[in-house]
């Protein structure tokens, strides 16, 4: 592949997408559009079109398979087919379902200009011109997710029943050979597949009978062209990018990136696999406790519940597919400034996953096509692994969208008065409602992060402003801490219940302003007080609890053999976690160790982001150098949002902030942009030493948060290579 995903998509009304299939020597583009009326969703319409590449051979024979499966109850059958015959024009699946009522699905024979492989073999005579191939199954519903299998299946038989018929010397051509059984009719999948020579182009189209007209080739003519417009006029009054790049050169890039996240959401349904023993083990109170919970996990007492739903975006459609609780926060960062309401629907589509005690699966592995894609030692979830609460800095962006809006000039006023992407900010009234009906979700939540991975103060001589804020993630190896979201970065060794993570602490921080502020709008006056006061006792067990004064950098906390409390300095992220979760204020005595540490290129400073870990650490860039060296585009949006917050308040460290924000924005979209126009991807982290993209490719989830910072004020030089 030479790169494929969105051009552009809007969720409400459809988009373009490209699939440079250099293997195939073909060009893919299908334009998908929604068409709204009736009481059942109303229609859409695919344009599937075909375009060799310039190495393609002159007689390229491509073949393209549609289908479509009926999952619970209803209905689908082939209608309008001739076994004789074959089909010499459109097929059409009519449909019903509790949900969609009655509905259509049409695969349009296509313009003339359509060229069909002319086959000189004996199997070929007096068979139709075109080349359609419709096969019906009726499968177990636990199957349908398999449609691979189901499409090799089917052609197997047709290879079977040519190989039995003819020689291999005077066999019929592959594009022959290699189709579905025709076998149309009913069933509760079909499998439609088309054989094209050259280029070629049909269109898919979906109408409900409710809708007050059918969907046609016309309508999704117009509305292909209506879609690219609004796209394009939306994108540049939302998420146009600011100075240095608003360039023409980086329109496809940015349309690109976001379009693809936006195109990553979806909705999801299954059973999820959880252990819910509540062993005693996984409490983690002695020492060794990582060896004691790997014993627990091997007994195997997890069990399948559900099902569940979800409504979710998601990191990289090909390769993780399915919700990541901590991604979701920045994915949503970029989409509400697209569209509020999609985003508030989505997290209220999280927090209803919610179990009685508070807790969220951290990753949302639901049903067996999900379970497909996960090696099985990580598909358990278990109700005491946390993840970073990352939503609720999506929150505290709805907020703010909802403070700002008696700040508006009359004219902005107008024109977000009219946009229907946003209602629950121009009702200040659904507003307050929306965050009244989550507020006790969010109140069980994160009474829950308290209770389950609270750290160890009364234990242990450790002098803090308060006896009860410190933190420490359960979940804890020698190699790891998954559930941190910094999967290896160094930790201190051996692992001890006595354990104080910097990254947590701050976490809770975050997310206990929030919800003194949500609090405060849903009119819950008693817990913003209270949500204030464990506030200011975090802010003050920060520094106490984790900075280190020989290293001038904050630092997690262990202990060591003799009980005492100790510092384990690994300078990177963790180091810098209160600046970036909004902890130190523009004029707090740590901010000027801690910006020194960002701009020194022999400790995180680079020319393609912020490192994640120091180059003079031990542990650089070894073992599986997960996080011990790449740039993380989420981890260097929160330092690039913090700088730029910093720069814009006065303070003893306004210009220096100031300048790093100028820098730093400038090399994280270089990086990301080159490594794109290279690649034709986005990826999941970044090469500190080349800005090479590296790991997962067509990461369009937390990557797609440049989209946000090229959107974000221009404060003066730091991008001349641009």
């Amino acid at each position: 592949m030479a790169g494929y995903g969105w051009d552009e998509y809007d969720i409400r009304t459809g988009g373009r997408q490209t699939i440079h299939d250099a293997g195939n020597t073909l060009d893919v583009t299908t334009e998908f559009v929604k068409v709204a009326g009736g009481q059942h969703g109303g229609n859409w319409g695919v344009r599937v079109k075909g375009t060799p590449r310039q190495d393609a051979p002159p007689d390229l024979k491509t073949t393209m398979i549609f289908y479509a499966a009926m999952e619970g109850f209803g209905g689908l059958e082939v209608a309008d087919d001739d076994e004789e015959t074959g089909f010499a024009g459109a097929v059409t699946l009519n449909g019903q379902s509790p949900d969609l009522g009655q509905f259509k699905i049409e695969l349009t024979k296509g313009p003339e200009s359509n060229d069909h492989p002319q086959y000189s073999h004996p199997s070929y005579d007096d068979k139709p011109l075109d080349r359609t191939f419709v096969d019906s199954l009726q499968v177990p519903p636990e199957a349908l997710w398999q449609s691979k299998a189901l499409l090799l299946s089917s052609m197997k038989r047709t290879v079977d029943a040519y190989v039995e018929q003819y020689s291999q010397e005077d066999m019929p051509p592959p594009c022959q050979i290699y189709t579905v059984q025709q076998s149309p009719g009913t069933g509760n999948i079909h499998l439609v597949q088309k054989v094209f020579e050259g280029p070629f182009e049909f269109d898919i189209l979906y109408s409900s009978e409710s809708s007050p007209e059918s969907m046609s080739s016309e309508t999704l003519t117009k509305k292909i062209e209506s879609a690219t417009v609004s796209f394009s006029e939306r994108f540049a009054q939302v998420l146009k990018p600011q100075a240095p790049f608003d360039k023409s050169r980086f329109d496809k890039f940015t349309k690109s990136l976001f379009s693809n996240l936006l195109g990553g959401v979806g909705y999801f349904y299954g059973d999820a696999v959880i252990d819910r023993s509540y062993a005693p083990e996984y409490d983690e109170e002695n020492e060794g406790f990582w060896e004691e919970t790997a014993e627990a996990r091997s007994r195997n007492e997890q069990k399948l519940e559900g099902p569940y739903e979800l409504f979710t975006s998601i990191p990289s459609r090909p390769f993780f597919p399915r919700g990541f609780l901590w991604d979701e926060g920045f994915h949503l960062l970029p989409i509400i400034d697209w569209d509020v309401d999609l985003t508030l629907e989505i997290i209220r589509s999280w927090f209803n996953l919610m179990d009685e005690d508070g807790w969220i699966g951290r990753e949302q592995i639901l049903g067996a096509e999900a379970r497909s894609k996960v090696p099985q030692e990580f598909q358990v979830q278990y109700p005491h692994y946390a993840n970073p609460p990352t939503l609720f800095f999506v929150l505290d962006a709805f907020l703010d969208k909802v403070g700002s809006k008696e700040k508006r000039s009359s004219s902005e006023q107008q024109i977000l008065k009219e946009d229907t992407y946003q209602a629950h900010v121009e009702n200040t009234g659904a507003a307050a409602e929306y965050l009244q009906s989550l507020y006790p979700l969010l109140k069980r939540h994160y009474n829950w992060y308290r209770k389950t991975q609270w750290g160890d103060l009364k234990s242990y001589d450790r002098n803090a402003f308060s006896n009860k804020e410190a933190y420490r993630w359960r979940g804890r190896t020698p190699q790891h801490i998954l559930t941190s979201g910094l999967d290896d970065y160094p930790r201190p060794q051996p692992p001890h219940p006595g354990e104080l993570h910097t990254d947590l602490i701050s976490w809770m921080g975050m997310m206990t302003r929030v919800m003194k502020r949500i609090a405060s709008t849903a009119e819950e006056n008693e817990d913003a007080k209270e949500y204030a006061s464990i506030e200011n006792a975090i802010i003050h067990n920060i520094d106490d609890l984790h900075w280190d004064e020989d290293a001038q950098t904050f630092c997690d906390a262990t202990i060591d053999e003799y009980e005492e409390n100790v510092h384990v300095c690994h300078k990177g992220y963790i180091s810098i976690f209160p600046f970036m979760t909004g902890m130190l204020s523009p004029s707090h005595p740590r901010l000027g160790a801690v910006l020194d540490l960002i701009g020194d290129p022999e400790e995180l400073w680079s020319d393609h982001g912020i490192r994640s870990l120091s180059k003079k650490d031990e542990f650089y860039g070894t073992d599986e150098n997960y996080w011990r060296s790449p740039v993380w585009m989420n981890m260097n949006y929160l330092i690039v949002k913090e700088l730029l917050n910093t720069a814009q308040e006065s303070g003893p460290h306004q210009k220096r902030a100031k300048d790093l924000y100028s820098r730093l924005r400038s090399n994280l979209v270089n990086t990301v942009y080159k490594s794109w126009e290279q690649t034709g991807f986005a990826w999941e982290q970044y090469n500190p030493e080349t800005g090479e993209g590296q790991r997962t490719q067509h990461f369009t989830g937390w990557t797609s948060l440049v989209v946000k910072i090229m959107n974000m004020p221009d404060l003066g030089k730091g991008h001349d290579e641009l």
